[in-house]
This record gives structure tokens, sequence and C-alpha cells, in this order.
């Protein structure tokens, strides 16, 4: 939870300089190609996630793979380097999709279901998001099996985590208290 906040500080403040320097569209599109490449790379999640290469290294290497970008997004990665915060540059490209999309009156809402939402449920979803926020919600499915069932729905900052394996975690904290 701390890296998502720590993402979101991030974003936020990227979107506060590409405000004032009249880029906000730019630096969205270099968001969606940085995060289009790191998903579509196994290596490169890799080496931004390695302990053994430094930040520096990596903020690097970032600046020759996305040489096209504009240079708010590149010093991101200077910034990011400098905090030794590399390893969410991912979350700080979703976060700032996520404001951008605020911005333009659209929320987007995270949920991470173990297995895909079907179309009905989705609705529902949407249904009740849209009726709680009182704005037009995006919703993007991520799958992880590893939650064993349930969900866990991000919107803006706020979290919501109601997974089995979150329950069953909790429950054995309980246990082992006792």
């Amino acid at each position: 939870m701390s890296e998502h906040r720590a993402a979101y500080r991030y974003a936020k403040a990227l979107m506060g300089l590409a405000v004032e320097q009249d880029k906000v569209r730019e630096i969205e599109r270099d968001m969606h190609f940085i995060l289009d490449t790191i998903q579509g790379s196994d290596p490169l999640k890799d080496v931004l996630h390695s302990p053994v290469i430094t930040d520096q290294d990596k903020a690097s290497a970032l600046k020759v793979l996305f040489k096209n970008v504009q240079p708010l997004s590149s010093e991101l990665f200077n910034l990011l380097a400098a905090n030794k915060r590399v390893d969410i540059l991912k979350e700080v490209g979703e976060q700032f999709v996520a404001l951008y999309d605020k911005m333009r009156g659209q929320d987007i809402a995270l949920v991470t279901t173990a297995v895909p939402l079907n179309s009905d449920l989705e609705k529902k979803i949407l249904k009740q998001l849209q009726s709680i926020t009182g704005r037009e919600v995006v919703i993007e499915n991520e799958i992880d099996p590893e939650l064993i069932g349930g969900f866990i729905l991000r919107i803006g900052d706020l979290e919501y985590n109601a997974s089995i394996s979150s329950k069953l975690e909790n429950l054995k904290r309980e246990l082992i208290k006792k």
C-alpha cells in the first residue's frame, strides 16, 4: 500500500509540472507508451525490480529505451533513481493516467479479481461506482489467482480489499495473537 501512495504522489507531482508546462496530453501519451512497454517485456520488469542493478543504471537504461519521450517524462526516471524508487515506475504511470482521466471527468477503477469479471458483474459494479462517485467510471480488470476469491477495488488513492486471501491472512493474524 505504501508503494501505491508513493506512486500517487510522484504522479500528482508530474501532473502538476505537466499542467504548468502545458504538456499534459504529451506526458499522458508517454505514460501509455511506458506502461505498454513494461507490460509487454518480462526482462524489463526484472530489470526494474532487480536489487543487483543500481537505480542510476536503471534510469540510464530507461532513458535509452525511451529516448523519444518528453523531457519531463525522462526527468521522472532521474527523480525515481535519486530516491531509489525506479521499481514503482509502472505504478506511477498508472496513477498518472488515472489522474489524467479524472481531470477529464472520468475515474478509473482497478478491480483485481481471481478470475475475469463477466459482463453482468462489471455492469453492476459500474452502476454502483457511478452512483457513489457521481462521475463516469471505467473499470480495468486485473487478474491475480493468488486472491483465491473476492476482489480488491482501487479508485484514485482509495483501496477496498475484500479478497479471500486477505481475510485468511487476517484470520491467521488473529489466531497467532491468541
